[in-house]
């Protein structure tokens, strides 16, 4: 008997709710499970926690040789969060196309609404002995974006607990 399953493992209820929620969201929202997931990654912790991303604008086009225009991006939040992403417009755009790989965000649009937090939080890092901490911690070092720096040291701690397990 030939089962996919057997070969490939449990999958994470994840994997098959992005697959069916990515075309609406990017239908309706004009927006990718991707950008919402990592929002906090994108725009930091410090904001990423009080805001969230709702949809992208695009303007219409009249016809199709009209030149590219890029999005409004619709962020959610909540009091003095507003004031804090009306400071860093420039900054949040820049990552937000930078995650994209295009520049398809020009301007931001804030709606002051409840943001409700995330169900479950990620998990914890696994423990990772102090040579081990060491290594990945010099490996990085060079990266000069502290985001990606932080990231690249998450991704290394993984991947070394992940070859403990097996």
């Amino acid at each position: 008997m030939n089962d996919d399953r057997s070969k490939k493992g449990f999958r994470p209820l994840a994997d098959p709710a992005a697959g069916i929620l990515d075309p609406v969201l990017r239908k309706r929202a004009g927006i990718t499970i991707e950008l919402v997931q990592a929002w906090e990654e994108v725009v930091g912790s410090a904001l990423g926690e009080q805001s969230r991303p709702l949809k992208l604008l695009w303007p219409r086009r009249a016809h199709e040789d009209d030149p590219f225009q890029p999005a409004t991006l619709v962020i959610a939040c909540q009091g003095f969060t507003a004031m804090r992403i009306q400071h860093e417009t420039g900054e949040i755009i820049s990552r937000v196309n930078s995650f994209l790989g295009f520049a398809a965000v020009g301007r931001i649009r804030i709606e002051q609404k409840p943001v409700s937090q995330p169900v479950a939080k990620r998990r914890t890092l696994p423990p990772v002995d102090a040579a081990t901490a060491a290594k990945i911690s010099r490996s990085v070092e060079p990266i000069e974006d502290e985001s990606l720096r932080e990231a690249l040291q998450r991704l290394g701690q993984s991947i070394h607990a992940e070859k403990i397990k097996r």
